[in-house]
């Protein structure tokens, strides 16, 4: 899916979505007319037992930040009752986590505009449970955001569910049609502020959320930055640019990242593009980081490990590669550099991510941060260090 700003086209996650009931076209509520303003469509978010875990990292990302939704409440029984922000930040955010959708409802007090599945399990498929329980959600009349990779808009059973309850069913992940997908022209070089790839060690590291904090910390600083997601929980997020690159056949994912990286700079006029980076160029079972340094081309690349993890996200006995391997790599595959390396801090104190940040500064002689526990003002070091031209662009304060 290809997201361009309403001034070009529609975005599309503002698209009403057609729905196939045997030889009928469905054309369900408008999204548009349901999510209204930016952040003021309201939603609940699925996320059962998973929640601040690695499958959860939809509504964690959520949690964390929604533009284009007003979170109400997380679903996961495991830790009903409890503070969603104190269990994944440690900091309260008045977003409950209940016990089930009944619960859910009651909470909220009026039916909400939608359901969000937050989860991102490896097979990409809804359970026969999660399947009944979108079901319910769309009998509440509540649309259905789904960023999984099973589309389904294309099952009879959903599409008969749209048509019978008035809802629609945002499939995230789905690719444009494929006489409208764009092969890589070199475009790219066009693009004349630095381009920046927040890519990873491993899947699920928070490659996405860094790219975030750096994007706003460097706005803050008054170096406009726009973001490009390439995953399904950017684009529920409501990032503006973006598209769902593990759905696009491969042939085009060059072209379609670079694409939308070309309309974002022609509109927007940046001074910094961050590219959100996936899976990781190491990793056996995930190409998208190949697509996505094929694609930006970038000037710069911030890469993000957890020191603590041992095995690879869903891979037992695959061991984690070490940051200088993963540089190595990136740098040999690609003709860019790595600008700095940002910590994940699972499973450690803050005693041990402060030694970690000295020893990878003084072994990689990178600098070194945690996006979420440090000041994000290092995040915008790191970047003028690389780009010293940018130091013009900062907001005069006095």
């Amino acid at each position: 899916m290809l997201i361009v700003p309403p001034a070009v086209s529609a975005n599309a996650l503002e698209i009403p979505v057609k729905s196939v009931v045997k030889n009928k076209t469905v054309m369900p509520m408008s999204s548009k007319s349901r999510a209204g303003k930016p952040g003021t469509a309201s939603a609940i978010v699925y996320c059962e037992a998973n929640f601040g875990d690695i499958d959860g990292k939809t509504a964690n990302g959520l949690i964390r930040r929604s533009e284009k939704y007003k979170i109400l409440s997380v679903i996961d029984s495991k830790q009903a009752g409890l503070d969603s922000g104190m269990v994944l930040d440690n900091k309260p955010n008045s977003i409950p986590i209940c016990r089930d959708l009944t619960d859910s409802l009651a909470q909220a007090g009026s039916v909400p505009d939608f359901f969000i599945f937050g989860m991102a399990p490896s097979s990409g498929m809804l359970s026969k449970h999660e399947r009944a329980l979108v079901l319910e959600a769309m009998s509440h009349g509540m649309s259905i955001v789904n960023g999984l990779h099973e589309f389904l808009n294309d099952d009879p059973v959903f599409a008969a569910a749209c048509l019978a309850n008035k809802v629609e069913i945002l499939d995230i992940r789905k690719p444009r049609d494929k006489k409208d997908l764009q092969l890589f022209s070199g475009q790219i070089a066009e693009v004349t502020c630095p381009v920046i790839a927040v890519l990873g060690t491993d899947c699920a590291i928070g490659k996405r959320t860094t790219a975030t904090v750096l994007t706003r910390a460097l706005n803050a600083a008054g170096i406009k930055t726009v973001m490009i997601g390439t995953g399904q929980t950017g684009l529920i997020q409501g990032a503006r640019y973006g598209v769902a690159i593990d759905a696009v056949p491969s042939q085009f994912c060059a072209g379609e990242l670079e694409a939308i990286i070309v309309k974002a700079f022609e509109i927007e006029n940046p001074a910094v593009i961050v590219v959100e980076g996936q899976g990781a160029l190491s990793h056996p079972a995930f190409s998208s980081t190949s697509f996505i340094l094929r694609g930006s081309c970038p000037d710069g690349v911030i890469l993000q490990h957890a020191p603590k993890r041992k095995q690879r996200c869903d891979f037992e006995g695959m061991e984690m590669p070490t940051p200088a391997s993963e540089i190595n790599l990136i740098e040999t595959f690609a003709k860019t550099k790595i600008i700095g390396l940002t910590i994940n801090h699972e499973e450690m104190d803050d005693g041990e991510v402060s030694e970690v940040i000295d020893q990878y500064e003084q072994k990689l002689g990178i600098p070194s941060t945690d996006a979420l526990t440090r000041p994000p003002e290092r995040l915008v070091e790191m970047v003028l260090a690389a780009f010293p031209q940018l130091k013009e662009k900062l907001a005069v304060t006095g």
